[in-house]
C-alpha cells in the first residue's frame, strides 16, 4: 500500500465520504471502509478506541480531499475589512491588554474593562444584526481565540438580550459577562489553552478551574455578574459544573451565556480543529436543548439566527458561492441555497463550510463605516 500516508484522526471530518480503507497506525487494522461516510460519534468512537494516540493511515486520495477542504477554510475571506470598519479591532486590541494584564499580575484592569464593556454596548445599540452575526462567525487564527471568544460572547450576549426584549441595564450587564466569562482562562497555562491537539482528561480538570479563577478576578464587579460568569458552564440538567445547578437555579444571564459560548467555541479556528459552520452550530445547540440549555433561550436563539443567515453568502464544501434562501426549523444543518439559477438543497455530501465576506464590496443596505466607529 505504497499510496498510504500516515496522518491523524483530527484531520477527519463529519460529512466525509471515505475514498478508501483507513487503518490503524500499523496498519494492522481496517478502521473505516471505502464510500463510508463519517459522523462526529464515529471520529469520537475512533479517538477512544485509539486512548489519544490518534494516528492513523490514509490514502493520497484521502488525503488530497482533505487538503481540499482545508485550503478551503483557509481562503475562505474573513470579515478584516469589516472589523476595521466598525471598531472591532480597537476593541479587540483592548480587550488584548486586559487580559495580558491578567496573566502578568492576576489583577484586572476595571476601567479599562468597563470601556470595553461600554463599546460594545454601542455597538449591539447601532449596528444591524446581520452585521454582528459576520463579526462573530469569521474565520480567524487560531491565535486570537481567547480575546476574540470575549468579545463575540458579549456582542451575542447582547444580541440575545435584546431579542429577548430585556431592559438596556440587563443588555448591557450581559455584555459585562460575557467579556468576563472566561477572564479566569488567561490564569491558565497557555501550553494547555494552545494544546495543539484535544485536551487529555488531566487537562480539562486544569481547565474547568477557570470560572473560579475568574470569580476572584471579579470582587469589583457586582454579584449579578459574578454569579453569571460562573455559571456558564452550568448545565439545563445539572450535569455542569462548577457547582452543578440546573434549570432555574442557574442564573438567566449564565443560561444566556452558556447558548453564546457554544455557539462561539464552535464557530471558531482552534490549533486542533477547524471551525464549524454557523448551520451545523445551529443544530447541535437544537439538539442540546432541555439537557444542557435552557429550552426556550434555544428556540429564541435559533429561530433569531436562521432570521439573521437567511441572505448570506456560503462557501459550499465543492468551494462554490452560493446564497441562503432558507433554512427549514427540522433541517438547520442544511440550508437551501442558490448559485446562479440553480437551487441546491444542502446535504451530508454537499454542504456549507462556512460564510462568506467579499470585503472587496460594501453592503448596499447598511453604512458600517458611519456604525460603531461614529460612536467610540
Amino acid at each position: 500500500m505504497s499510496n498510504y500516508v500516515l496522518s491523524t484522526i483530527d484531520s477527519l471530518y463529519a460529512g466525509m465520504v471515505v475514498p478508501q480503507n483507513i487503518y490503524n497506525a500499523d496498519m494492522s487494522l481496517l478502521l473505516v471502509t471505502e464510500g463510508s461516510v463519517l459522523t462526529e460519534a464515529r471520529i469520537e468512537q475512533l479517538k477512544r478506541f485509539h486512548d489519544g494516540l490518534g494516528k492513523i493511515y490514509i490514502s493520497a486520495e484521502t488525503e488530497k480531499l482533505i487538503n481540499k477542504r482545508n485550503e478551503l477554510l483557509r481562503e475562505a475571506p474573513s470579515t478584516r475589512a469589516l472589523e476595521d470598519e466598525t471598531g472591532y479591532t480597537g476593541i479587540k486590541e483592548e480587550t488584548i491588554a486586559i487580559l495580558e494584564k491578567i496573566s502578568h499580575d492576576g489583577s484586572v484592569s476595571v476601567p479599562t474593562l468597563y470601556s470595553v464593556s461600554e463599546d460594545l454596548s454601542r455597538a449591539v445599540d447601532v449596528t444591524a444584526p446581520s452585521v454582528i452575526v459576520d463579526l462573530v462567525s469569521a474565520l480567524a487564527s487560531a491565535d486570537e481565540y481567547l480575546q476574540r471568544h470575549c468579545i463575540n460572547v458579549g456582542l451575542l450576549n447582547g444580541l440575545i438580550g435584546k431579542w429577548l426584549g430585556m431592559s438596556k441595564e440587563d443588555v448591557d450587564t450581559l455584555i459585562l459577562v460575557g467579556l468576563l466569562h472566561d477572564c479566569g482562562k488567561a490564569s491558565i497555562p497557555s501550553k494547555i489553552l494552545a494544546a495543539p491537539r484535544p485536551l487529555t482528561v488531566v487537562e480539562f480538570e486544569v481547565v474547568k478551574t477557570h470560572p473560579g479563577y475568574s470569580g476572584m478576578l471579579m470582587n469589583d464587579f457586582p454579584e449579578v455578574v459574578k454569579r453569571a460568569a460562573r455559571a456558564h458552564h452550568e448545565k439545563f440538567n445539572g450535569s455542569g459544573y462548577p457547582d452543578g445547578l440546573a434549570g432555574d437555579k442557574i442564573p438567566l444571564m449564565g443560561r444566556i451565556t452558556a447558548v453564546s459560548d457554544i455557539y462561539d467555541a464552535m464557530v471558531s479556528r482552534r490549533s486542533y480543529k477547524n471551525p464549524n459552520s454557523p448551520f451545523k452550530i445551529l443544530s447541535v445547540i437544537d439538539e442540546l436543548r432541555d439537557r444542557d440549555l435552557d429550552g426556550r433561550l434555544v428556540d429564541v436563539f435559533v429561530t433569531k439566527m436562521s432570521e439573521e443567515l437567511q441572505g448570506k453568502q456560503v462557501v459550499l464544501t465543492d468551494g462554490r458561492v452560493a446564497s441562503v434562501i432558507s433554512i427549514e426549523p427540522r433541517m438547520l444543518e442544511y440550508p437551501v441555497v442558490q448559485v446562479g439559477g440553480e437551487i441546491i438543497y444542502t446535504n451530508l455530501n454537499l454542504s456549507c463550510l462556512s460564510l462568506y465576506y467579499d470585503s472587496e464590496e460594501d453592503d448596499d443596505d447598511y453604512d458600517y463605516e458611519n456604525s460603531i466607529e461614529a460612536f467610540l
